[in-house]
């Protein structure tokens, strides 16, 4: 790989400085100083409706009478400010605050992007949360852990009809409700036009001259892996450093104008804060696409590359995968996408390297050089960005260096070596939760992220370090054997391309490791069988069996232990669901909660209770 001619990409940190601490701690630095940064996010978006005021700032197809999606609707700058002007006040003229936040149910859209926009204006903070926790649930329990937490002020759903249960169950009264379309049953709703029509004043401008670095921009839910989600609070000074420290790391994002084309939700920090912040502090245009990297939507996204071409492009590994399947035979996407980009960067979970080779093998094909695959590590309470590769030359499991301003503090854990965070990017805590805020920081004021990591040469600092799993996912067999889930979880998905679409590590005090895998749709192909056949029955053909035999015997062919022997494995054929907190809306997949949901499986896969066990021949 070393030798591959890329296109070329500037890296804004490659070199780093390593000092000691007590004994089995270590801190690293950038040896970049980060630049200045405007104490508020709203202060670009000014800038940016005077100097391109007729610039797109976001675009979205408009949906048709039969729900397709049509032409493209766009917002410029100077109508975007225009609006967060009039939405701003009136916030203010119904007296929200951080106290009574705007809570925001449903999905990436124009009408999202501007409420966003007049929240971040008037120093009300907002908070985006999944819109699986209105639409999927059947509980609602999450969704009522956050109106318990934030006590919202006003909450905003784009379609009445979709989120009227939801707002019904759990929203008293006294909450306003605002929509983009339709009322909600029995209560009195605003409409999102009533509330753009609002007459600014003097009012508004001078609440957003008040705002500064410590004002409560927003509040994002973690994912809740163990207990119910948290609420991290972000502030400007999180928000707008972040920014900067990424326009340090990746100097892509300053050298043209900035283009993307993006699905990840604005609920989560990926999409809400990495990239919805991205365009507004660079200026750029942001193409909200309404594909999703699952058999249904992901046509949408690929209709959406075949016409817009990006100049970096952000995506989940599920995603890129469909992507670089997709490429191998069409030619109009091959052409569109790679014709201006110039970095890929994914993020939210473990990329096979496959996949990355069938990128590359199209990219080279279609543009004679390769795109580097660009990645790194980082978490909502880091505003996410923290490290990134310094480098083209990345492999699977590569994060590189912390970025400028960010100090991390490398301790080790029992033979495991955890990274902690400190900065000014770094969140100042949980909202409301003052316990679990105590708890996230050690005794130096550096966040306890739970990460480990290890060198990717341990003579070379620069080089960086890479990921070695999540310290609370890691468990010992019965013979005090450590397993690694990290590693070892990446291993067998690679081994299983494109069959596996994740896969949870059992053996937690047991003699052997055990495995159960969630397929992708791809093993449908195998079996041959009608669309409508059940996964239960595709998962019991004779040609899926087989093919997660050599899967299975691979993997023991390569094995140099116990520790990432798979002894058995598991097909499941019920996907993780976000109900029971096993998945991300973002599709990462959270281990402890598969296994303490389906402990039964479990159980019954160590004792050869089930009715397909494959274990190595």
């Amino acid at each position: 790989m070393s030798e591959a001619k890329y296109r070329p990409l500037k890296f804004g940190v490659t070199r780093a400085t390593l000092r000691d601490g007590d004994t089995g701690v270590h801190y690293l630095r950038a040896d970049q100083e980060l630049g200045p940064y405007p104490e508020r996010l709203t202060d670009r978006l000014v800038h940016w409706a005077k100097e391109r005021p007729d610039q797109t700032l976001f675009a979205r197809r408009v949906k048709n009478a039969d729900g397709s999606s049509g032409d493209w609707k766009h917002i410029t700058f100077a109508q975007a400010l225009d609006a967060a002007r009039r939405i701003g006040q009136g916030l203010l003229n119904r007296g929200l605050s951080a106290e009574k936040p705007v809570l925001i149910l449903s999905e990436n859209d124009l009408e999202h992007a501007l409420l966003a926009l007049g929240c971040i204006y008037a120093g009300i903070a907002y908070c985006p949360t999944s819109p699986a926790y209105s639409l999927i649930s059947q509980d609602f329990d999450k969704l009522k852990h956050v109106v318990k937490t934030l006590t919202p002020g006003l909450v905003f759903a784009s379609d009445a009809l979709r989120y009227s249960r939801a707002m019904l169950a759990t929203l008293g009264d006294d909450v306003e409700l605002v929509t983009t379309k339709g009322t909600v049953p029995g209560r009195d709703t605003t409409s999102f036009a009533a509330l753009m029509a609002t007459e600014p004043t003097p009012a508004v401008d001078a609440a957003m001259a008040a705002t500064g670095p410590d004002t409560i921009a927003k509040f994002l839910f973690t994912s809740g892996s163990t207990k119910m989600p948290k609420a991290v609070i972000n502030t400007q000074r999180l928000w707008c450093a972040n920014q900067q420290q990424m326009a340090t790391s990746m100097p892509v994002l300053a050298e043209k104008p900035l283009v993307l084309i993006d699905w990840l939700p604005w609920n989560h920090t990926f999409g809400g804060n990495h990239n919805f912040g991205m365009v507004i502090y660079h200026g750029g245009t942001l193409y909200i696409d309404d594909g999703k990297p699952t058999p249904a939507l992901m046509g949408e996204t690929l209709r959406n590359l075949r016409e817009i071409a990006p100049t970096v492009y952000f995506n989940v590994p599920t995603g890129f995968e469909a992507i670089a399947n997709a490429m191998q035979t069409d030619d109009l996407l091959r052409k569109t996408l790679l014709s201006k980009v110039n970095m890929f960067f994914y993020a939210g979970a473990a990329l096979a390297q496959p996949i990355w080779d069938s990128l590359f093998q199209s990219q080279e094909r279609e543009v004679g050089e390769r795109i580097v695959m660009a990645t790194g590590l980082g978490m909502t309470e880091s505003g996410p960005f923290g490290i990134f590769v310094t480098n083209p030359n990345v492999m699977a499991g590569d994060l590189g260096l912390p970025t400028p301003g960010l100090e991390l503090k490398l301790v080790d854990m029992q033979g495991k070596t955890e990274v902690r965070y400190k900065g000014p990017n770094i969140t100042p805590g949980y909202w409301r939760q003052p316990e679990d805020t105590a708890e996230a920081f050690d005794e130096e004021g550096f966040f306890k992220t739970g990460d480990a990591v290890k060198w990717i040469d341990e003579t070379d600092v620069h080089q960086g370090l890479k990921f070695d799993g999540r310290i609370a996912e890691d468990f010992k067999l019965a013979t005090g054997t450590f397993v690694s889930v990290g590693p070892l979880r990446g291993k067998i998905i690679a081994a299983g391309a494109p069959f596996i679409q994740d896969v949870v590590l059992t053996g937690i005090n047991l003699k052997e490791v055990g495995a159960m895998v969630f397929p992708t749709p791809a093993v449908r192909t195998l079996a041959g069988l009608p669309a409508d056949a059940s996964m239960h029955d595709v998962l019991d053909h004779p040609a899926v069996l087989a093919q997660f035999q050599t899967i299975v015997d691979e993997l023991a062919r390569n094995a140099t232990g116990s520790a990432n022997r798979i002894a058995r494995l598991c097909l499941l054929a019920d996907p993780p669901t976000i109900d029971r907190g096993e998945v991300t809306d973002k599709g990462s997949i959270n281990q402890r909660a598969v296994l303490t949901h389906r402990a039964d499986t479990v159980a019954k896969l160590h004792s050869d209770e089930l009715r397909y066990i494959l274990k190595p021949t």
